[in-house]
């Protein structure tokens, strides 16, 4: 989808909420439905307010333009003055609302869902995901985002199987967007004896959590079933049902969490990884359709696509998206993640200006 196609569809949306803002039903009938528009409505603000603006003095500039055919000098240096200041202001804005619009029609989106799984590799794979895991947390905390734990599956020394955050701070989706695809690590394993290199992957899937009013899900649209929570090793962590497992008829996709005692937590967590999944999947077949539309390459998100290499021995971290090499694989595997993802950030904001125009 084109930027304008996409700040246009966020301006009509975001008038559709004011409106539904201002309709005394809604005002004083569902005050969660009230809550989540008016939610929906905060995160399109910035957005919404600026490219409102940005039309605005394109209006504005027609209407001047028109007045430099006047037979009044002072009335036409007055249009030529005015015009100069507008389309400066104007091309800020759009340098501005590009800036914004990196990563798509979910860019602004506050809410992402970062799921982790260990690939090839066994064991180190496993220790890898959990590596994985300790940067975008660390990250995320300099961030000052808040994470969550939905759901993980430890591995027997103490790696992760799989693992599924819960993201929520302000660019949180438009940066880590980013890190959806195959990662690769070259190291020496813990359990290698003689020092050789081993090869191993990992996948990381990271999908816009949608607001509620976004999926409609109903509960007769998928299945519960209960079960008693397990860990390591098939050892049971409570011989209660408290873990859930939801199948979506109309997608198959199946989603299962156990990290909490409580069923009604895990059922919850499911509820919110599961609706994140259905609107991923819809966003996917949107994208297809548009598939002659300009697909920025690191914003394909494909998990069978190999984007970053991680060479423990040489130090050295490769994005193969963009030829990026950073020999301080240290300080970005513990959580100084952000050369990379400002590096990956400029390189779609270069691609959207040569794209653009204003």
């Amino acid at each position: 989808m084109k930027i304008r196609e996409q700040l246009d569809q966020t301006l009509a949306r975001f008038n559709e909420l004011e409106a539904m803002m201002s309709d005394p039903e809604i005002l004083t009938g569902n005050s969660s439905k009230m809550a989540q528009i008016m939610k929906e409505h905060g995160s399109l603000l910035k957005v919404g307010t600026k490219y409102r603006n940005y039309k605005r003095m394109g209006e504005e500039l027609k209407e001047l333009a028109s007045m430099l055919g006047s037979s009044d000098q002072d009335e036409v240096a007055m249009a030529q003055e005015e015009s100069t200041r507008l389309r400066a202001e104007r091309e800020a804005i759009w340098t501005e609302l590009l800036d914004m619009s990196i990563g798509g029609e979910d860019a602004l989106r506050s809410q992402c869902v970062l799921e982790i799984r260990a690939g090839t590799g066994g064991e180190e794979a496993s220790l890898f995901a959990r590596d994985l895991y300790t940067m975008y947390k660390h990250h995320a905390d300099q961030k000052g985002w808040k994470v969550e734990i939905l759901d993980s599956s430890v591995s027997e020394r103490g790696g992760f199987k799989e693992i599924i955050l819960g993201i929520e701070g302000e660019g949180s989706f438009r940066e880590l967007q980013f890190e959806s695809g195959g990662h690769r690590v070259q190291r020496v394993p813990e359990t290698e004896a003689q020092g050789r290199i081993h090869t191993s992957a990992a996948t990381v899937a990271v999908m816009a959590e949608p607001e509620d009013i976004e999926v409609d899900l109903k509960p007769e649209d998928y299945r519960i079933d209960k079960f008693c929570a397990s860990g390591p090793g098939g050892q049971h962590v409570n011989k209660t049902e408290s873990a859930i497992r939801l199948t979506h008829f109309e997608t198959n996709i199946v989603v299962q969490c156990q990290d909490e005692k409580s069923q009604h937590k895990n059922l919850a967590r499911a509820l919110r990884v599961l609706k994140t999944r259905i609107y991923e999947v819809k966003r996917e077949a949107q994208l297809k359709q548009q598939s002659n539309e300009r697909m920025s390459l690191i914003g394909s998100g494909d998990r069978s696509e190999r984007i970053r290499t991680y060479n423990y021995p040489q130090n050295r971290l490769t994005d193969h998206r963009i030829n990026l090499t950073l020999y301080k694989l240290d300080q970005i595997i513990a959580g100084n993640l952000q050369p990379v993802s400002d590096a990956l950030i400029e390189y779609e904001r270069s691609t959207l200006r040569d794209d653009t125009a204003v």
